[in-house]
């Protein structure tokens, strides 16, 4: 027996049912037909659609030859092909998507029905390191690929759209850290996936150059391939209550955290009125654009815009050109006051869209960004009295089993770095990290933004001071006594255990 819920994005329809196909193959027959044991009334749904029969231990969905076909978790399926179903499937059929919610096997001796559930199906990895397989590489562009992995043992993975996972690479004998947001939908947790462009390589960064990795792994990473990841983090998110309005404003792959949102909410039925507003370069590097136009065609409530910025022979191209301009804006979403603006693109996209809303006089309250551009540093501020963001830590109790040092005389600045035992001290400085780098003090780091929690270390003694929230830490590693060595400035004397 399947539980299934069925929705209509047309129409907004909402239905639960159970099928009941038994153990001697009898077939559930789905389509438009009222002979049909379920019957779906869509205009692109055909007379006999597909079926749903039990085979062999599982069951399965086939596609009979229907006119406009038949999708399983956004992949497209065979005719006549049998694809056995798992809890938490989406079959898509016209404007018709299914979800299985549940599976009812029961025992030919009679024995009590086995319901495999979402928390008994799987493990849930939510947070921490994991190590997971490649199933598939696409190309989604010349230069853009679409990475898909599972993990060994299986697990359902939970997390916010929007947020990201740091990988942990080798490459050429060093250990190299890079964040990359998740392009899938968390409403499909089966497998997890980024979608990475290939960058040109730049002295700029010596250690680790602009495109590094992100070249490593076009090149390298292939179908069984395994790599280390962390996560998932970040704050970029419109879970769980997306506003009734959104406009979503990306450039290149940039793309990536609003497809993640995007699917979310085609997926999961919301409520949500979407403009989805991408800037590419040429109409070869429009990355999800058959995606973006199949969810266009079939969800009223989703509108991609595209513009692109550069004309190439041979590809005609009749939409908007050229960057995100007031009267573009105006164009695209008249009622833009009205939304909840999220932008990810290069840094000089993403302030010019910034300074574009500012000049409209958009409440910036209603304004989100990401990025995982270079590095932004800043002096920090002097520190408050109080110990909220922003603000002078309190030191916690020490939690270290060996003592640390003898006080230092000096009120300047100074970190004491327990386990390397040097002691460094520098006004000019910005973070404990930088201090570190200048001791010779090895500390894997990746965004240098108080993003990913790579650099996270804990203090023992003394008050640190952030310019901003750190978002790579959560309450409890803050309760720990942990620290983003990054972007954490010594208040006087600090002790770490580094």
């Amino acid at each position: 027996m399947l539980k299934l819920k069925l929705f209509n994005h047309q129409t907004g329809e909402f239905q639960e049912t159970v099928l009941d196909p038994n153990r001697q193959q009898s077939e559930v027959l789905i389509g438009r037909a009222a002979s049909c044991d379920l019957v779906l009334d869509g205009a692109d749904v055909s007379r006999v659609h597909g079926q749903i029969k039990f085979q062999q231990g599982d069951y399965c969905y086939s596609d009979l030859g229907s006119a406009n076909g038949s999708r399983i978790n956004n992949q497209a399926v065979q005719v006549h092909q049998s694809y056995p179903l798992k809890v938490d499937d989406l079959i898509r059929i016209g404007d018709f998507v299914l979800m299985v919610e549940a599976i009812e096997i029961t025992a030919a001796s009679g024995e009590a029905s086995i319901w495999r559930k979402l928390s008994g199906e799987r493990p849930i990895w939510a947070k921490g390191d994991l190590t997971v397989r490649c199933i598939r590489v696409t190309d989604e562009t010349a230069d853009v690929k679409t990475f898909t992995f599972v993990a060994d043992p299986p697990v359902l993975f939970h997390y916010q759209p929007g947020q990201f996972v740091t990988l942990d690479l080798e490459i050429n004998g060093e250990s190299v850290l890079r964040s990359y947001s998740i392009s899938s939908s968390p409403s499909r947790p089966h497998t997890l996936e980024i979608t990475i462009k290939r960058v040109a390589s730049s002295p700029d960064a010596p250690d680790a150059p602009p495109g590094l990795v992100s070249n490593w792994l076009h090149d390298q990473l292939k179908v069984g391939s395994r790599i280390k990841l962390s996560g998932p983090l970040g704050k970029f998110t419109c879970y769980p209550n997306p506003a009734k309005k959104l406009l979503l404003i990306s450039a290149g792959s940039g793309i990536t955290p609003m497809m993640s949102m995007s699917r979310w909410i085609a997926d999961t039925g919301a409520d949500t009125d979407v403009i989805f507003f991408h800037c590419a370069r040429t109409p070869r590097d429009i990355i999800f654009r058959q995606e973006l136009e199949l969810m266009a065609a079939r969800l009223p409530n989703f509108r991609p815009v595209i513009s692109i910025t550069r004309s190439e022979p041979g590809q005609p191209w009749f939409g908007f050109s050229g960057r995100l301009t007031d009267t573009m804006l105006h164009s695209i979403a008249p009622d833009f006051q009205d939304r909840t603006v999220y932008v990810c693109g290069p840094n000089g996209f993403m302030q010019n869209v910034k300074t574009l809303l500012e000049s409209l006089h958009f409440p910036m309250s209603r304004y989100h960004e990401e990025s995982f551009g270079s590095p932004k540093k800043a002096k920090p501020a002097s520190p408050p009295p109080s110990s909220s963001f922003g603000e002078a830590h309190e030191p916690p109790p020490s939690l270290s089993s060996s003592p640390p040092s003898p006080p230092s005389p000096s009120t300047k600045p100074a970190v004491f770095f327990a386990q390397s035992n040097q002691e460094v001290t520098d006004e000019s400085a910005e973070s404990i990290l930088d201090l570190a780098e200048q001791a010779g003090i090895k500390i894997r780091s990746n965004c240098r933004q108080g993003v990913c929690g790579a650099c996270k270390k804990r203090k023992l003694e003394g008050v640190v001071k952030y310019e901003s929230e750190p978002d790579g830490l959560d309450r409890e590693e803050e309760e720990a006594g942990y620290i983003l060595t990054c972007v954490a400035a010594p208040v006087g004397r600090v002790v770490v255990e580094a």
